[in-house]
């Protein structure tokens, strides 16, 4: 995406950073409505040079930080996530662990699940499972989210076998 930015803009990441920065916009949404409407940029193009200002500012955030973060007060939930890892690196070697600020990013060639401790109640799996039916736990998710469906367990007692299977047959179809 960074190639094709300057690809696309003849600019480099860095000087869209320098550009936006310059601007001296305080929030994040405002970052991309500048880049979107005075210069043209897709939503992603935005958000990543938006992202990437912020970090200029105040550094970027580790991934173990980022991993701490999520399970703030929330650390009854990582048996859960280890459990479902372990579940996920059986299915291959192609798989890209991206942690991000409220959840763990799944990709192959594009990303197939988010792993998301959503609340001190309930931890919520992503899964990109186009023209399946939702039922039992596997839930629609919102229009225009990153995943089309998800599955909210409460504890380690509800994996089962159908809801690996739900994050397989997503994996498969992000090959």
């Amino acid at each position: 995406m960074i190639d094709n930015l300057y690809n696309n803009t003849g600019k480099t990441l860095e000087e869209w950073v320098e550009i936006v920065n310059k601007e001296d916009l305080p929030k994040h949404g405002e970052k991309i409505k500048f880049l979107k409407e005075q210069h043209d940029f897709t939503h992603g193009f935005a958000n990543l040079v938006a992202q990437k200002a912020k970090e200029t500012e105040t550094g970027p955030q580790s991934t173990d930080d980022l991993f701490t973060s999520q399970y703030q007060g929330k650390e009854h939930f990582l048996p859960l996530y280890e459990r479902l890892m372990k579940e996920v690196q059986s299915f291959g070697a192609d798989i890209e662990i991206s942690p991000k600020k409220a959840y763990m990013s799944l990709k192959r060639t594009k990303q197939f699940a988010t792993l998301k401790p959503a609340t001190k109640t309930r931890f919520e799996i992503g899964v990109n499972l186009k023209g399946v039916e939702p039922s039992g736990k596997l839930e629609a998710e919102k229009p225009n989210s990153m995943c089309t469906h998800k599955i909210s367990l409460s504890g380690i007692e509800d994996i089962d076998g159908q809801v690996i299977s739900w994050i397989k047959a997503s994996y498969e179809n992000a090959g």
